[in-house]
């Protein structure tokens, strides 16, 4: 079952003894468990939490089992428990005492590995997942969308009584990406600068917090537009920051890859959304490879592949090399400015 706010009203209540929320995102199940426990504790009731992604079978039965000193149910909250470390044997337990228990409400929550786009549950999730669906509300949580996302920023911002200038918050998601941490962080910060007025487009570049991905493809726009010194000077600032020169490479080597890609859709006629579904780009497909499509028309398969290849051998440097970090992917910026230029 899909995750609906609707759904959980009506659940809530009824009165389920029960609540499940597993997605590929922590932030996800988080926000719909925070939603959750809120309007479960109205009613006020005792609340014990147990931490750790493997509570053990003595302390969920121990919490279940332990009346309320006011008489009501006890709240137990699970949070971020993962299956795949139980035995079967505890598992089971553990499915037992959900079922069996009549004096406590469970929230529990899961973060599920994503591959190609969908939620892959392993033996066990599916265990505890089919057994959660028939005691109360199990839901898998989607990653929302573009425009759900840009929906959900202008919600927050209109929380802290702040506001978006037009685009303005399409120009927050195109800097920070998909992650609702950051989303919400930057959000607060904004509103915060902007006396909780208005939020420009023009506060977000001078001040918005940008993810190691997006400053990476500005770095690759800019060689492949000649501007090495700008990438290098981009270079500088986020070794300033303290990122990891590798994952500086990793995080470039993604962006060429992505090029690779696109080139070769287009070369087979194929759509960026077939592309999208066969490498698992999931809901951001649209923006990231709609930005790379435009740098992709300005190289040849032959030049893309050099570009890896000179970032593979980065990334073995600097794992093996005594130079200098920086030394090293400067002088990887100025090959990959050449290889871009060269036309043989």
């Amino acid at each position: 079952m899909l995750y609906s706010e609707r759904e959980l009203k009506k659940r809530l209540q009824a009165g389920c003894a029960l609540y499940y929320f597993y997605a590929a995102d922590e932030a996800l199940v988080r926000s719909a468990a925070g939603k959750t426990l809120a309007a479960l504790r109205e009613a006020d009731p005792e609340t014990t939490v147990l931490d750790g992604p493997t509570p053990t079978i003595e302390e969920i039965v121990l919490a279940a089992g332990t009346i309320s000193f006011f008489g009501g149910k006890r709240l137990v909250q699970m949070p971020l428990i993962r299956p795949s470390t139980y035995s079967d044997k505890d598992l089971q337990e553990l499915c037992d005492t959900l079922a069996d228990t009549e004096n406590a409400i469970f929230v529990l929550t899961s973060v599920i590995e994503e591959k190609y786009g969908k939620l892959r549950p392993g033996k066990r999730e599916q265990k505890l997942i089919a057994a959660c669906e028939k005691i109360g509300y199990c839901v898998q949580i989607n990653k929302p969308g573009r425009s759900e996302l840009q929906a959900m920023a202008r919600a927050w911002t209109e929380e802290t009584g702040a506001s978006f200038a037009p685009g303005a918050e399409a120009e927050l998601l195109e800097r920070c990406g998909e992650d609702q941490f950051l989303l919400q962080n930057e959000i607060a910060k904004l509103a915060a600068v902007a006396g909780y007025g208005t939020i420009t487009r023009q506060m977000i570049q001078q001040l918005g917090t940008v993810t190691l991905e997006a400053d990476t493809f500005d770095m690759v726009e800019l060689v492949v537009a000649g501007r090495i010194g700008q990438a290098q000077q981009k270079l500088k600032t986020l070794l300033e920051l303290q990122n990891d020169p590798i994952l500086i490479t990793g995080a470039l080597a993604g962006n060429y890859l992505d090029l690779y890609r696109v080139l070769q859709a287009r070369r087979s006629r194929r759509s960026l959304a077939e592309l999208a579904k066969d490498f698992g780009y999931g809901g951001k497909w649209n923006y990231r490879l709609g930005k790379t499509e435009k740098t992709a028309a300005r190289f040849k398969r032959h030049q893309l592949e050099q570009c890896l290849c000179i970032l593979q051998k980065l990334d073995l440097d600097l794992k093996s090399s005594r130079l200098e970090a920086e030394l090293l992917l400067q002088k990887a910026l100025c090959e990959l400015a050449l290889a871009g230029r060269s036309t043989c």
